[in-house]
C-alpha cells in the first residue's frame, strides 16, 4: 500500500518514512503543503499522514482543498495541535483519525492500519470544479446552474476528468476508463468525443475548464 507523509520536520519525515516502509509500505513524502496538495491530487495513495503547521499551506488548507476538489483519500492527522478545538475542526474536514505529537511509533502504526481496514477511499456523490457540478449518482451535470445535456459517454468522460482534476489523463487512460479498451493510435475517438463535451462545457461560457496539453492529453481545471 501507498502512503503519502506530508511533513516539513526533515527528522520526522526520515523517521515516519524508515518506519512505515520498514513494515511494508510504500511512502512518498512531501515537505511542505503546496507539494502535499499537488501529490495528493495528482497521484493514488490508500493513505495521506498529514502535518497541520506546514510552509506555504497549512494542513487544514491542504484537506480542506482535496474534499472540495472530491478526493476521498483516507487521512490521518498527526501533529502537535492537541486542543480539542484542533481535533474536531480536523475529523469535521473530514479526516479519519487524528493524533497528537509526540507520539509512539506503535500506536501510529495501528491507526494506520485501522483506517486502511476501513476499505478503500470514499467515494463522493457529487464533484465541484469551479461552477460545474456532477451529480455521480444520477449520472446529472450543470454548470453555472444550467443542466448540461450530456450522452452516457460524455458524462463518463466528464466524470473521470472531474474526479481527477488538474491531473493530465493520457487518451489511453481515457480509453481504458471510459470505453473499457486499449488505445489506438490510429483511432480519434477520444478526441472526437472531448471536442463535443467541450461544445457544451466549455462552448457556452468565457472560462474553459477542458485543456489540451500538446501530445500528452487532456485536463480537467480552472484556470487564471
Amino acid at each position: 500500500m501507498k502512503i503519502l507523509v506530508v511533513e516539513d520536520e526533515k527528522k520526522a519525515a526520515a523517521y515516519l518514512k524508515r518506519g512505515l516502509t520498514e513494515n511494508g509500505f510504500v511512502v512518498d513524502v512531501a515537505a511542505d503543503g503546496e507539494d502535499g496538495l499537488h501529490l495528493a491530487r495528482t497521484s493514488d495513495y490508500d493513505l495521506i499522514v498529514l502535518d497541520v503547521m506546514l510552509p506555504s499551506r497549512d494542513g487544514w488548507s491542504v484537506l480542506s482543498e482535496l474534499r472540495r476538489a472530491g478526493k476521498q483519500t483516507p487521512t490521518l492527522f498527526l501533529t502537535a495541535r492537541d486542543s480539542l478545538p484542533d481535533r474536531v475542526r480536523g475529523l469535521d474536514l473530514g479526516a479519519d483519525d487524528y493524533l497528537v505529537k509526540p507520539f509512539a511509533f506503535s500506536e501510529l502504526l495501528a491507526r494506520v492500519r485501522s483506517v486502511l481496514r476501513r476499505g478503500p477511499a470514499r467515494q463522493p456523490d457529487t464533484v465541484r470544479v469551479a461552477n460545474l457540478d456532477l451529480d455521480l449518482v444520477r449520472r446529472r451535470a450543470s454548470r453555472g446552474g444550467k443542466r448540461l445535456e450530456l450522452t452516457p459517454k460524455e458524462f463518463s468522460l466528464l466524470s473521470l476528468m472531474a474526479r481527477r482534476p488538474g491531473e493530465v489523463l493520457s487518451r489511453s487512460i481515457i480509453a481504458s476508463d471510459v470505453w473499457d479498451m486499449n488505445f489506438d493510435s490510429g483511432t480519434n475517438v477520444v478526441d472526437v468525443h472531448v471536442r463535443r463535451l467541450r461544445s457544451k462545457v466549455d462552448d457556452p461560457f468565457e472560462r474553459k475548464l477542458i485543456h489540451t496539453v500538446r501530445g500528452v492529453g487532456y485536463v480537467l481545471e480552472e484556470r487564471d
